[in-house]
């Protein structure tokens, strides 16, 4: 199989992994959106918004080094091991700490004490499976770390619809004892718990198999290149979440909670390429540094690149076009629909951060993590910025377009750095020209046509038509190869 077949076939099956979490959480949008008001969904929004925050702290780059020095180092099982008692160490400190002090940590980010024992427990879960899941890319075996993948979602999701749905409609059988009014958040944060624990039981065998012994030198190189993978990382996440944390903070008290609920629900319209784009990261990541001592490597990464933004321009496209009914779907109550104008914001912005992450080769390739850290900063500085000042006066819509210009700046950062430490031969050309019409056709499909499908679809028609006019036999090659 061809390097970048087999890329294609490993992005398929993680990205199976990664699409039904993500899609869960699409699944679960029309759930809550019935059952919770748009209040409540905004509680629930700002709460895991704190999550992915937290998990980002309490991985602290470690999947990342231990990508990178799996495949560096010849001594394996001592990677294994310290990373394990890395993250083993930093997950129960954690679990002690937070414990401790949990009256200051609801003072701290605003979520309520009742939540916060679910909340710790579930972080710590998984922070403990974060080493597991990525020895199982690192080997190869994507078959299970999909299986893993969607037990746990799954696990998840049957728990929320058993608690949410059924449960309630059993309150005067034997089990009505179970059910609570009011207690739908609870519910909420109890089926991931249990989801996040069935979890960690299934690739946590690791943690038993392991002859543990901690290599201090190589836990200090790990972390020199895990720390700006960590810097990243949160940069990465306050461009993803910290914009519901600032409308919380910013908007009055009488609106925060409805116009984060408003938001949250239209932001999951962005999913479909969000799914995309994670996909293929978890794809490509492996592949960088499997084929970075190859011959002429820089030709293969820009053939990558290239075929990701023809996708990526037609799903940006369609998700437009079929937007009207797509909401509709989605939402179950039409006081989301105010927030349906930040929908193609979004999914540029999220096409943009999958375009940044395969232009991030140059700087993990070539041990320049730092760099990451420098470019996630100024995304992250201009989501700041931009949802500070704008938020009062504009509201939600402040917060898409700070989203988009933080990703936008980002990829072009990468690419203008990236020519001068490891140049990659991409076709800017045919990059500039499928997202410049996939984007015009975009706007002429929502704005013009007001999100009419029936008069979107031949726009839709037309792109694949030129797409497949142009790229049949590129592809014909690929597939053809052994």
């Amino acid at each position: 199989m061809s390097a970048i077949k087999k890329l294609f076939h490993q992005t398929a099956i993680y990205g199976l992994a990664t699409v039904l979490p993500r899609m869960f959480s699409f699944i679960l949008t029309p759930l809550y959106t019935e059952v919770m008001e748009t209040g409540d969904y905004g509680k629930v929004t700002y709460y895991f918004s704190y999550f992915a925050i937290f998990n980002v702290l309490l991985s602290y780059g470690m999947e990342t080094a231990f990508f990178r020095f799996f495949n560096q180092e010849p001594n394996k099982p001592k990677v294994i091991a310290t990373s394990l008692l890395s993250m083993l160490t930093s997950s129960m400190f954690f679990l002690v700490l937070g414990l401790s002090i949990k009256p200051s940590l609801t003072y701290w980010i605003n979520i309520p004490l009742e939540y916060l024992s679910y909340f710790i427990f579930i972080l710590v879960l998984d922070a403990l499976a974060v080493i597991p899941f990525a020895y199982l890319r690192a080997k190869g075996r994507p078959g299970r770390y999909a299986w893993v993948k969607i037990t746990n979602v799954l696990i998840n999701l049957g728990l929320n619809l058993f608690f949410l749905i059924l449960l309630p409609k059993m309150a005067d059988s034997f089990l009505g004892g179970l059910y609570k009014p009011d207690f739908e958040i609870h519910y909420v944060f109890i089926s991931n718990l249990i989801a996040s624990l069935v979890t960690l039981a299934l690739v946590g065998g690791i943690y038993l198999r392991s002859h543990y012994y901690f290599d201090l030198e190589l836990f200090e190189r790990m972390m020199k290149y895990a720390f700006p993978v960590l810097v990243a990382g949160l940069a990465f996440t306050v461009n993803e979440v910290f914009d519901k944390i600032l409308l919380m903070q910013l908007l009055p008290d009488d609106i925060a909670e409805d116009q984060v609920g408003i938001y949250g629900a239209c932001y999951k319209m962005s999913v479909f390429m969000t799914l995309f784009a994670t996909a293929f990261r978890l794809g490509i990541e492996p592949f960088f540094f499997s084929h970075a001592n190859n011959k002429n490597p820089q030709k293969a990464y820009a053939m990558v690149t290239n075929y990701f933004v023809v996708i990526g321009s037609i799903i940006l496209l369609a998700t437009v076009v079929f937007s009207d009914w797509l909401k509709h779907i989605l939402m179950r109550n039409e006081d989301y629909f105010e927030a349906m104008d930040v929908v193609p914001i979004l999914l540029l912005a999220a096409f943009c951060l999958g375009i940044y992450h395969n232009l991030s080769v140059w700087y993990k390739v070539t041990d320049r993590t730092r760099w990451g850290a420098y470019i996630s900063l100024v995304g992250a500085a201009l989501t700041l910025v931009i949802n500070f000042v704008f938020i009062p006066k504009y509201g939600f819509m402040a917060s898409a377009w700070a989203t988009l210009a933080a990703y936008g700046s980002m990829a072009l950062l990468s690419y203008f750095i990236g020519k001068r430490y490891y140049p990659v031969p991409y076709n800017n050309r045919k990059i500039v020209f499928y997202m410049s019409v996939s984007v015009l056709l975009s706007v002429i499909a929502f704005y013009g046509f007001n999100r009419n499908v029936w008069l979107g679809i031949p726009l839709l028609l037309a792109f694949l038509a030129l797409t497949y006019k142009l790229e049949h036999q590129n592809i014909r090659k690929i597939l053809q190869k052994t």
